[in-house]
């Protein structure tokens, strides 16, 4: 009876949660003739599930076995195309070769021909980029592209008439290369902004326009940040202005652009001396005081001298003029003797002196110290130079260029101060002297002239 109970035991904890449908008839269960009923129809039901479950696996493996199959046959199938392909591949190979030899064999010498052409077409596309008339013809460079394209290929021969339109291309770059042609483009300016202006193209050398030079750069036309001289520009004006058949005189830069830039690039003399700094400025300064000085005296003493010279052929004396006032006292003093007659001509001739001699010793500084201001400015230069190769050595002639530019600058603004004062004192101290010494010769005269009288 325990073994019967433990079974029983057994068999609801084995039911679980499959039992749990039938609750409510266990619940109803009065005695174990009922639950023995209910145990087998659990039993049969999970028999049930478990063969319906056994008979989708089996189902399921034999479709996986087919689509085994399947994929096999498939590879099989794959591995035999592959096999043909390859055959097939290696079959082409050897007729590419083949055919690649009786190509070589058959073109010969046309294989140099075709090198040439390839170099041409290549060397003619570079031209082509950087040439002034690709603003008129900018297609050209497409079809040169497509002529290297296909002479580089190895089975590909360019067509007579593509050989002939190269030609005539290069032809063409001739010809415009001698006209002078006027279009409208847009052009960038100096301040950025663009504007559409009429622009002469001078052969294949220059672009010009109303504000002078302008260059062709990447399929852009820009006007130069600062332009040449003046004698350059103003020979654009009277391109401009021209006739079609009328001779114009213009500075063409045979060199696409090269001279143009170097002239660009050079210095105006407001740069060089903004190069020379304070002190160059100062030099400046007082070389400009020097020569209004210079030309205040010598205007002066050039009006004084005519009228000394007019005094010498007059007889009456006249006091608008040294000599004049000179005669003037000896006029006035005639009746004295003779030392008091040489003493009051001392006297005229001295009051004459600071008159005559005014601004000489200044001019005469100016053309002393202005070199000395230019050595000043050197040695500060150098200075400058020196602690740029301190701090960044001497690698860089450019790091250097501004020491350098103010030593030799000053230097030189100085000796233009000094060289023409030096001049200007001379022709100023020389007219000085010469009234001073009319001043004196008469002075003397005068008073030999009163002695003798007295005597």
């Amino acid at each position: 009876m325990k073994r019967i109970t433990l079974i029983i035991a057994a068999g609801l904890l084995s039911l679980g949660l499959a039992t749990a449908n039938a609750q409510s008839e266990d619940e109803g269960a009065a005695s174990m003739a009922e639950l023995l009923r209910l145990i087998e129809q659990g039993q049969a039901r999970d028999s049930r599930e478990a063969r319906q479950r056994e008979a989708a696996f089996a189902q399921a493996r034999n479709q996986q076995q087919s689509l085994l199959n399947q994929a096999r046959r498939e590879r099989t199938n794959q591995e035999n195309t592959s096999t043909q392909l390859e055959n097939t591949f290696e079959q082409n190979q050897q007729r590419i070769i083949t055919a690649r030899q009786a190509l070589n064999e058959r073109m010969g010498a046309l294989r140099e021909l075709l090198g040439v052409l390839q170099t041409v077409a290549g060397d003619t596309q570079g031209r082509f980029n950087a040439s002034l008339t690709n603003i008129e013809y900018p297609d050209r460079g497409e079809f040169l592209v497509e002529l290297g394209s296909k002479l580089a290929g190895a089975s590909n021969i360019p067509e007579i008439e593509e050989i002939e339109r190269l030609w005539l291309m290069l032809q063409q770059e001739v010809v415009e290369t001698g006209k002078t042609v006027r279009f409208n483009h847009l052009v960038t300016k100096a301040d950025g902004a663009q504007e559409e202006m009429e622009v002469v193209r001078v052969g294949a050398f220059n672009l010009i326009s109303e504000g002078g030079y302008l260059e062709y750069e990447n399929g852009e036309i820009t006007e130069l940040q600062r332009q040449p001289e003046g004698r350059y520009t103003g020979t654009t004006g009277d391109m401009l202005t021209a006739d079609p058949q009328e001779a114009v005189n213009f500075g063409v830069d045979v060199t696409r652009g090269g001279i143009l830039a170097l002239l660009v690039e050079s210095p105006t003399i407001r740069d060089r001396i903004e190069q020379g700094g304070i002190v160059g400025y100062c030099i400046i300064a007082l070389g400009i005081i020097g020569l209004l000085i210079a030309i205040m005296r010598w205007l002066a003493l050039s009006s004084a001298d005519r009228k000394v010279k007019a005094q010498l052929k007059s007889e009456s004396a006249s006091t608008d003029n040294p000599l004049g006032r000179v005669l003037a006292a000896f006029e006035s003093n005639r009746g004295a003797d003779t030392e008091t007659v040489e003493l009051k001509l001392s006297e005229a001739a001295l009051k004459e002196m600071p008159a005559l001699t005014k601004g000489l010793l200044f001019i005469k500084v100016t053309a002393a110290v202005a070199p000395l201001m230019g050595l000043l400015g050197t040695v500060t230069g150098m200075i400058k130079t020196f602690q740029v190769i301190t701090l960044y050595g001497a690698g860089d002639p450019k790091m250097m260029a501004g020491g350098i530019s103010q030593a030799l600058m000053t230097t030189v603004l100085g000796l233009c101060v000094a060289i023409p004062m030096v001049l200007l004192h001379t022709v100023v101290s020389g007219k000085s002297r010469k009234i001073v010494n009319i001043l004196q010769s008469q002075s003397a005269g005068l008073v030999a002239q009163h002695s003798e009288r007295g005597s």
